[in-house]
C-alpha cells in the first residue's frame, strides 16, 4: 500500500480529513466530553474516569494535542489539560460547514 498522498488534496480537506480521524476513536471521544463536563483543567483523574491504561489515555491526549482541540500545562508532576476554546471554534466552523451539505431536491441519481 502506498502513501497517503495528502499533498494532491486541499489544506480544507486534509484538515477536514484530521478531525474526523481524532473523533474516530471513542476514547478521545470519551476525553473530549469529560473536559467538557468538567468545565475545567483535569489533572490526572482521566485514568479512572474513561478506563484505560494511563499510557493509553496519554496517546489518546497527544493525538486530541497535536490538533490543537485540547491544551496542556505542567502543574508539578503532572499535565493537566482543558479544551482549547479558540481552536475548538476554528474546528466547529470547518466542519458545520462540511457538514451542512445537501444533496440538491431536483438530484435524482443511482
Amino acid at each position: 500500500m502506498g502513501l497517503a498522498k495528502t499533498e494532491m488534496f486541499t489544506e480544507g480537506q486534509n484538515r477536514i480529513s484530521l478531525f474526523a480521524k481524532v473523533f474516530g476513536h471513542p476514547a478521545r471521544v470519551a476525553i473530549l466530553q469529560h473536559l467538557f463536563k468538567m468545565n475545567a483543567c483535569v489533572c490526572g483523574d482521566l485514568v479512572n474516569e474513561i478506563g484505560l491504561a494511563q499510557p493509553t489515555i496519554s496517546q489518546h491526549l497527544k493525538e486530541l494535542k497535536n490538533l490543537g482541540l485540547i491544551k496542556g500545562n505542567v502543574e508539578g508532576t503532572s499535565v493537566c489539560y482543558c479544551i482549547d476554546k479558540k481552536n475548538w471554534t476554528a474546528m466547529k466552523t470547518i466542519m458545520m460547514e462540511f457538514l451542512d451539505q445537501d444533496v440538491s431536491q431536483d438530484m435524482d441519481c443511482c
